[in-house]
């Protein structure tokens, strides 16, 4: 079905996704795009009603203040020009926003309500079929929330098509990988191969402390054990990945610097041999979730935690090592079976260990120890843009840190990491 959706020129505002999120909220679609829109790419958009030009604190480039192009103000498109100079693009008043927006969208603009996820996943799906026609497809499956839900949309458009590989690169959770081969292989009858590649990630892993470069190595890897799976398979010819929407704003714009490179976004080989498939780009975290219900979908999967696809390599802060790398495993493990005990098992949006490349003085049986400090995070959120920090009762850290230096070889601190996004992001690397 065809779609309404309103536009939101990237003009130096770092509100643009808390905006189109406002503006899905209604019912009706947004997409961000750079305030350089060429007119080829405006009049290839379907179903454009309007055009928010959303400037902020970054709206000044190499010394000149940018504007939106020609095409944009030659659209005939009603358009309705924000320009905060660093303040929030509407009120924070989440009724005057929606107010506000509201009389732009549909008074204005004259959009209709039909943004949903049955709606996306009928478009998407067509959207598949007609990409992949009758080739076969290579899927990342790594049991989490976002290649789950890919998983279902193509079983969904091309069933026997799609085959599912499950990369155990050595940085997944305690039990994770027998988890994954027990829910998609035998639960949901996928196509699905698993490759036990863990010696080979941690061998280019070896002494590489700068994160970028860590996620880097980690999305080039997984590409060429994909190529490799792809070898022994007949007419693979797409790859299809679960990139969604904050992974490509967080990875950088024109006008707002890169808060970090993501796996699916900025570690891709050149020579990358796959055409690419990623029906989830456009969603943010929560809608996602949403449209993995709308599917059919598991609460327990669609619900499950976020996890980074460089997995624990970015808890493991710093050039990786086998010993802090299980530090990390085996405090994370105590940590979420602590939580689930305590009720907070899916009350809390995520939470993680870290284990940082440093070593504190600590005593253990009256003898000085030099050991590592495990960190705790623990944060809610929407849609991973910003977040807050969960108030754990103390008691419960208490028997956590307990647990930890008791249990967790080579560990004799623990700290609670209190920092919201921003000015923090979620994980440390």
């Amino acid at each position: 079905m065809k779609q309404d959706m309103i536009l939101v020129l990237d003009l130096g505002s770092e509100e643009n996704p808390r905006l189109a999120r406002e503006i899905r909220a209604l019912g009706v679609y947004s997409e961000i795009y750079p305030h350089d829109i060429s007119a080829q790419t405006l009049a290839a958009l379907p179903g454009v009603r309007g055009i928010i030009l959303n400037g902020g604190p970054n709206r000044v480039v190499d010394g000149v203040e940018i504007d939106a192009s020609e095409a944009v103000y030659a659209s005939g498109l009603p358009l309705l020009n924000i320009d905060h100079k660093g303040e929030a693009a509407l009120p924070f008043d989440a009724k005057a926003r929606r107010e506000t927006l509201s009389r732009f969208v549909f008074d204005t603009c004259g959009a209709q309500a039909n943004w949903n996820m049955d709606n996306f996943i009928a478009d998407q799906i067509e959207l598949i079929r007609r990409q992949v026609g009758d080739k076969k497809v290579l899927l990342a499956l790594s049991g989490g929330v976002d290649s789950s839900v890919v998983a279902a949309l193509l079983i969904r458009a091309v069933g026997k098509q799609l085959t599912c590989v499950h990369v155990n690169h050595g940085l997944l959770r305690k039990g994770e990988p027998e988890q994954v081969v027990d829910v998609f292989r035998n639960q949901m009858d996928a196509n699905l191969v698993y490759v036990d590649a863990s010696d080979r990630f941690l061998d280019k892993l070896a002494g590489v402390a700068d994160p970028e470069q860590k996620r880097k190595i980690i999305g080039a890897e997984f590409i060429r054990v994909f190529e490799e799976e792809a070898r022994k398979l007949d007419d693979i010819r797409f790859l299809a990945q679960g990139t969604i929407y904050p992974d490509i704003i967080e990875s950088g714009t024109k006008t707002v610097k890169a808060v970090k490179s993501h796996h699916n976004v900025g570690g891709l080989p050149e020579d990358l041999h796959f055409d690419l498939v990623e029906p989830l780009k456009m969603l943010f975290k929560d809608e996602v979730r949403a449209c993995g219900v709308a599917l059919g979908l598991p609460k327990s999967m669609v619900y499950r935690q976020p996890f980074p696809g460089p997995g624990l390599g970015v808890r493991c802060l710093g050039a990786i090592t086998r010993d802090r790398l299980e530090a990390v495993r085996e405090s994370d493990a105590i940590l979420r079976e602590e939580f689930a005990k305590a009720g907070l098992e899916g009350k809390v949006w995520q939470y993680f260990t870290i284990v940082p490349d440093m070593r504190s003085v600590g005593v253990r049986d009256n003898v000085r120890t030099f050991e590592w400090p495990v960190i705790l995070r623990a944060v809610n959120t929407v849609d991973a843009m910003t977040a807050t920090v969960e108030e754990v009762p103390f008691a419960l850290l208490q028997r956590i840190t307990q647990r930890i230096t008791t249990e967790v070889k080579g560990v004799n601190r623990v700290l609670y990491d209190l920092t919201p996004k921003p000015s923090g992001t979620i994980e440390w690397e």
